[in-house]
C-alpha cells in the first residue's frame, strides 16, 4: 500500500528543524538539516504505520483533506 501525507517543517530559531505530520497526531521528529528532519519523519511515520497495525487502528488517509493557505491582515 502507499499513502502520501503532508508534512510541515518549521525552521527552529535554536537551529534545525521540526517537521509535523498533522493527520498523524503525535508524529513530530526533528533533525539538524533540512534533509535529516525528511529522512527522520519518513522513518517516525513508518513507525507510527507499523503501531497502528500492530494494534489493528486503522491507517489514516488524507483522502478527504482540501488545503488552503489564508493570508490576511493581522493587526496585533
Amino acid at each position: 500500500m502507499t499513502v502520501s501525507y503532508r508534512v510541515f517543517f518549521r525552521k527552529e530559531s535554536e537551529g534545525g528543524y521540526t517537521a509535523i505530520v498533522p493527520t498523524l497526531p503525535g508524529c513530530v521528529s526533528f533533525g539538524e538539516t533540512l534533509e535529516e528532519a525528511m529522512e527522520m519523519v519518513k522513518e517516525a511515520i513508518e513507525l507510527y504505520l507499523e503501531s497502528l497495525k500492530a494494534h489493528g487502528e486503522a491507517v489514516p488517509n488524507e483522502d478527504n483533506i482540501f488545503e488552503y493557505t489564508l493570508t490576511l491582515n493581522a493587526y496585533v
